[in-house]
């Protein structure tokens, strides 16, 4: 099949984001070009979707794939691939999703670790901003859902612990670390473990002569 079950999957979120550029998917291209198919145009149809006009969600989509098929011709694992770039497994899962830019120097090292993917994909990679967001429909899938539920489930107990150790803030998701591993429990079996590590960022008082925007203002 020219489309894994991961792509499509990957096609339909991004071919989500922009309904009016799928449908152009339904005519034709030449045997020799990779197109959308009419199963990710059809989902798209029938989902409620957004779209943004700054990017094109199917250029997007058809890079993510590129880079993926790269990825599993390397052979390598998001581990090794993380080592090989220097940074967390997930950002680098991130940079092949198109949710993180690539910086110049990692850049380097992503065509060394991925010799297959073009240089056109990773300048592309570097060149433009990311639309960082997703789809809702991703919360229907299990492991998605299931990590969601926890975070939700433990949320109160998670933000009070937060205020008792750090005072009253927020954990940044921007100056951000997430890694995911696995470890080995007291029978013998494989548990998940997910670290987030942010920044704290406190609450400010707002004070008004530290405030550069004084009111009343013309």
């Amino acid at each position: 099949a020219l489309f894994s079950d991961q792509s499509m999957k990957m096609l339909s979120r991004y071919a989500c984001r922009a309904p009016h550029h799928a449908m152009a998917f339904q005519y034709q291209r030449k045997a020799s070009r990779r197109f959308l198919p009419a199963a990710v145009i059809n989902q798209s149809s029938q989902t409620s979707c957004s779209y943004y006009s700054s990017i094109s969600s199917i250029d997007v989509a058809e890079r993510t794939k590129r880079l993926l098929d790269a990825k599993t011709q390397s052979g390598l694992t998001y581990d090794e691939l993380a080592s090989k770039l220097g940074v967390t497994n997930t950002y680098a899962a991130q940079l092949l999703l198109g949710q993180a830019k690539l910086t110049k120097e990692t850049a380097v090292k992503l065509q060394e670790a991925l010799p297959s993917a073009s240089p056109e994909d990773v300048h592309e990679m570097q060149s433009t901003y990311p639309m960082r967001s997703f789809d809702e429909q991703i919360l229907k899938e299990p492991n998605v859902y299931r990590t969601y539920e926890a975070i939700t489930h433990y949320g109160e107990a998670i933000k009070s612990i937060i205020n008792e150790q750090c005072g009253d803030g927020i954990m940044s998701a921007i100056d951000f670390y997430c890694d995911v591993g696995t470890t080995t429990g007291k029978h013998g079996e494989r548990r998940v473990v997910i670290t987030f590590n942010g920044k704290f960022l406190p609450h400010i008082e707002q004070k008004m002569d530290d405030s550069t925007a004084k009111s009343p203002r013309d």
